[in-house]
């Protein structure tokens, strides 16, 4: 009989090891990484050489999608107007967005990660010109060109310049570097990095009226404006590694490298 309580015991004694190695494989399961999958992400149309949605490329699509491959994840570019990044975020189109344009998707159920890509505006003349800019006032008299709707997130530079009727907004960011080397205006407010690609390009082209340039940072760089944000926190979580891991590695500056690098 003590033999038969001997046995028994163990056995509910085994039966209680299983049961607690299966909550502990459910908790596994519920808080570990998220199950591979396909990730809708908005994107904004055609930003050489951040985006190209023809080839499905450029430096901050290839940065996410390594990001995200580093846990199985795969990366579905979707591409909007900027304007209808957060609306498709919020709608439900996709599963995650380039950026918030400045709406807090917190409320829409957004989990925001660590920053993928920084777009850095600066004011950009000729070295020969030896232009000084430190504040709105040293516009006077300047022209300026300009991506779209600059205006409205740069008023306080911006809106005096429009007032004299020196102001222009031009789509092509290729013409921007164009028209500045040809003394058409006498600044162009660019992403240092846009600027830097069509230069490369027009010199690739043949273009001999390429001059030296300064570059004039006019605002406060804030990463936390660039940050993508995701529906499910457990990607974006996976996402967070998986970008540390790209600038461990070197993959992260190859990346820009293989757009910039001269």
């Amino acid at each position: 009989m003590r033999m038969l309580k001997r046995s028994g015991g163990g056995g509910c004694s085994s039966w209680a090891r299983w049961g607690l190695r299966a909550v502990f494989l459910t908790l596994v399961l519920v808080t570990g990484p998220a199950q591979a999958a396909d990730v809708r992400m908005a994107f904004g149309e055609k930003i050489p050489p951040f985006c190209f949605p023809k080839t499905n490329s450029g430096i901050e699509l290839e940065v996410i999608r390594g990001a995200l491959a580093y846990k199985g994840h795969q990366l579905k570019p979707q591409y909007f107007p900027f304007a209808r990044i957060p609306v498709s975020f919020r709608d439900g189109t996709v599963d995650a967005a380039m950026t918030d344009l400045g709406q807090d998707l917190s409320s829409a159920g957004g989990h925001y990660a660590d920053p993928a890509v920084l777009y850095d505006n600066v004011f950009i003349t000729l070295s020969r010109r030896q232009l000084k800019i430190s504040t709105p006032a040293d516009l006077k008299g300047l022209s300026v060109v300009s991506f779209a709707g600059a205006i409205k997130r740069y008023p306080e530079w911006l809106e005096p310049v429009r007032r004299a009727g020196l102001y222009t907004e031009i789509n092509d960011q290729s013409v921007q570097v164009k028209t500045l080397m040809l003394g058409r205006y006498d600044v162009v407010l660019s992403d240092r990095n846009i600027f830097k690609y069509f230069t490369l390009q027009l010199k690739g082209e043949g273009f001999t009226e390429l001059q030296p340039v300064d570059e004039t940072a006019f605002v406060r760089l804030n990463p936390q404006d660039y940050r993508p944000v995701f529906r499910d926190p457990r990607i974006r979580d996976d996402f967070n590694q998986g970008l540390k891991q790209l600038k461990e590695s070197g993959r992260f500056q190859a990346i820009y490298d293989k757009y910039l690098k001269d």
